[in-house]
């Protein structure tokens, strides 16, 4: 099932299920107050996020709902508004997944580093022999992550607003997963029970900030924490319809231009590897966003193009569908 969280003109958010090619949405709480014989709602259903909390009753209810919902709990698409999934996430991670992505990034850094010197050729191979910019040998020993702004969630449609401080912003090519119930001391064997669903992921970061705040070993900060500096969406696929979430395309267009295209499978580290990592003594709770991290050559830093105030940013993922967002500034 696809699920959404909407709204349409001053009421407040719903919990929804995309029909009809994404063409119509199934109120769910609507729908369940119509199918009771007293007329109430099912409070498993007042949001995605107590959709996800009721487990795999409150799924396989939406599905009957979504066959018998009546015409008063359809509602067009092009009338709501997409706010993220789960808006916002119970707590949001994001992680380094791709190796590729990494590779490619940090030689453009390196790059982008050397031609502030006078000799940027010479710059450049210097870094190389010496490692500046390297990939951390960290990431081949454990998934890395670090903790995202929760609060910077919009949804498709939603404009992402150019931070001030900010010269060189950049998209993120990226999908994830929410966790469907809790998890503590998980064995990768055990993980996949645990995921609840997928959406897509744009990691919105002013390079620049990015770039000055790392030296300092705390991970990012401003590079990526700003006002709506994470879209996501435009729905949430439940596990049951995405079985393989290892074999998806993944493209990322700028004002219609295809920028790139991967594939999932080239992730170095899978979903379950990073749910074992993360649940050692620590518990994840329901409606938790884990990111992929970027997808090999899925940011313009990789292809050295960078964004412009007005570009609109749509990034596809096989089986969820299209983020859009538009630059302002």
């Amino acid at each position: 099932m696809k699920l959404v969280t909407y709204r349409r003109g001053d009421r407040g958010s719903r919990a929804g299920a995309l029909v009809d090619d994404g063409a119509s949405i199934i109120d769910l709480s609507a729908a369940s107050s119509h199918a009771d014989a007293r007329g109430v709602a099912d409070p498993r259903f007042d949001s995605v996020l107590a959709m996800i909390g009721g487990a795999d009753s409150a799924l396989e209810r939406a599905y009957e709902l979504v066959r018998s919902a009546p015409a008063g709990a359809r509602v067009p698409r092009a009338e709501a508004i997409l706010d993220a999934p789960v808006q916002p996430p119970v707590q949001m991670r994001d992680c380094l997944c791709f190796e590729g992505h990494l590779i490619q990034a940090f030689r453009n850094a390196r790059k982008l580093r050397a031609q502030q010197f006078p000799d940027p050729e010479a710059k450049f191979a210097e870094m190389e022999r010496e490692g500046v910019l390297a990939v951390p040998k960290t990431f081949y020993e454990q998934p890395i992550y670090y903790k995202a702004n929760r609060l910077a969630v919009i949804g498709t449609d939603h404009d992402v607003r150019w931070p001030s401080y900010s010269n060189f912003l950049d998209f993120e090519l990226e999908f994830g997963f929410f966790i469907g119930k809790r998890a503590t001391d998980v064995s990768k064997e055990r993980a996949r029970d645990y995921i609840y669903g997928y959406t897509i992921f744009n990691d919105v970061t002013a390079r620049d900030a990015q770039t000055a705040e790392m030296g300092g070993q705390l991970g990012p900060a401003k590079g990526k924490d700003f006002d709506t500096a994470n879209p996501m969406g435009p729905c949430l696929v439940t596990a049951d319809e995405l079985p393989d979430p290892y074999n998806l395309s993944m493209i990322a267009r700028v004002n219609g231009e295809e920028w790139t295209r991967a594939k999932s499978s080239t992730m170095y580290w899978s979903f379950e590897d990073v749910i074992a990592h993360i649940s050692r003594s620590e518990t994840l709770y329901p409606g938790e966003f884990i990111g992929s991290g970027t997808v090999e050559g899925g940011c313009g830093l990789e292809l050295m193009r960078f964004l412009e105030p007005g570009d609109t940013i749509e990034l596809e993922v096989e089986g969820i569908g299209v983020l859009r967002n538009r630059v302002v500034r």
